[in-house]
């Protein structure tokens, strides 16, 4: 099986990308078989695009508040 560990959104001159992290565990054991691997994507889905978008504007408004 594999999960995800951390997904990271962030804009770069190509556009939205995204990277994420993942282990590979083992079903019947338990063990990892991976750790740490990790994919990079263009984000090109407009409704993930949205999401993204909408995430970076909450992240903001955290940013904002700071004094």
């Amino acid at each position: 099986m594999k999960t995800v560990t951390s997904v990271t959104v962030f804009s770069d001159a190509v556009g939205k990308r995204m990277s994420v992290t993942y282990s590979e565990i083992d079903e019947a054991t338990g063990k990892v078989i991976s750790d740490n691997k990790r994919i990079d994507r263009v984000v090109t889905d407009k409704d993930a695009k949205a999401h993204a978008n909408a995430l970076e504007e909450y992240a903001q408004t955290f940013v904002d508040a700071e004094e």
